[in-house]
């Protein structure tokens, strides 16, 4: 099976706002940036995926993502991440109504690309499936096969809001980089002792020059 992933993204003077206080508001909005850049590019990477929509009304990231391969999608709701899922979902489908479907945290750093499959692999004979952040609380991936409806619950304690909807949990071990997003400054170091990619390793170096 072969995926459409739907990725949404904050303007980056809005995003990662919880790293403030690692980064400071000038170097934090190129981070976010930088997570984007390399989650994205891991998930064209990947050979279960088929392409990767970008939901975003940041003129900047919007340039930055096209230029990997990313097709980018206005965040004409604006009404919020679930609102934005939902849209990006809906115009893959206009074209594509059988299309496979999965939402991703644009904040995946260390993104694996065969770890990434393996999850894809894992979700393909479920209906809607989701895989639970490193802090088991969250959700960094929420599937739906062909017919079935995304039904995005991201937010406070996901990871409990999708099993209640009757999305499947994949049990899955050793794939860390699919479940380690960055909110925190010890989400950041836990990232980097994954591997993060290289847009992440140049502005995590510029952030530790900075201190």
């Amino acid at each position: 099976m072969q995926w459409t992933l739907v990725i949404p993204l904050k303007p980056l003077e809005r995003a990662k706002s919880r790293l403030t206080a690692t980064t400071g508001d000038t170097l934090r909005p190129g981070l976010a940036l930088a997570f984007a850049q390399d989650t994205v590019a891991a998930a064209l990477a990947c050979p279960a995926v088929r392409d990767v929509v970008v939901v975003t009304d940041d003129g900047l990231a919007g340039r930055e993502l096209a230029a990997l391969g990313a097709r980018i999608v206005r965040d004409e709701p604006a009404g919020g991440l679930n609102a934005a899922l939902a849209h990006g979902t809906a115009a893959v489908r206009t074209g594509r109504p059988q299309s496979a479907v999965a939402a991703l945290n644009a904040d995946l750093p260390a993104l694996r690309p065969m770890e990434l499959a393996r999850v894809l692999d894992r979700a393909a004979p479920f209906p809607r499936s989701f895989l639970a952040d490193a802090a088991g609380i969250g959700t960094t991936l929420l599937s739906a096969a062909p017919g079935s409806e995304l039904r995005p619950a991201f937010g406070t304690a996901s990871r409990s809001r999708h099993a209640a909807s009757g999305a499947v949990e994949l049990p899955l071990e050793g794939v860390d980089s699919v479940r380690q997003d960055v909110d925190t400054g010890d989400d950041l170091r836990a990232a980097l002792a994954l591997g993060v990619g290289p847009r992440t390793a140049t502005a995590a170096a510029r952030l530790l020059i900075a201190d």
